[in-house]
């Protein structure tokens, strides 16, 4: 079975609406993999999503209540199949702690799933407006439908 982690600073905005959205779509398409996130810095472990981003999902029919932040660690490196970062600063942060080639291959950008080679990121909606968190929902939305479907085809 596949693991996916997805890695943003906090883990409040958009590591756990990934999970969330994922998740969400792993029930409504039967997807067979684990879903879990994290954040590069400590500074939430054990909280809530962020209120905005709960919300936010709960308007567009996805659940984060129950999830809650923790810190990405060394062992994801070796527990996760693939890691999907959400900006060049979270990915400078993970590759950091990779010590093999191999785990350093597991790393990517989140929004290569969509937008092949662009290197794009993910906007943190933390400091933005309602309209933000939605346009951030939308982005993750699009980029996880991309991730089901290529999950849904592998073993």
């Amino acid at each position: 079975m596949q693991k996916i982690l997805f890695v943003c600073l906090g883990n409040i905005c958009r590591s756990p609406l990934a999970e969330g959205i994922m998740l969400h779509l792993k029930t409504k398409k039967n997807l067979q993999v684990e879903i879990d996130s994290a954040g590069t810095s400590n500074y939430h472990i054990g909280e809530a999503p962020d209120k905005r981003t709960i919300a936010n999902a709960k308007k567009n029919g996805v659940d984060l209540s129950f999830l809650r932040a923790r810190q990405f660690s060394e062992t994801d490196l070796d527990t996760f199949n693939f890691i999907y970062v959400m900006d060049q600063s979270n990915l400078k942060n993970v590759l950091a702690l990779a010590k093999h080639p191999y785990q350093k291959e597991k790393v990517s950008l989140f929004l290569n799933a969509v937008y092949p080679g662009k290197d794009l990121e993910v906007p943190d909606p933390y400091y933005g407006t309602e309209q933000t968190f939605e346009e951030v929902f939308q982005l993750v939305y699009k980029a996880c439908e991309q991730l089901s479907g290529e999950f849904s085809s592998m073993p």
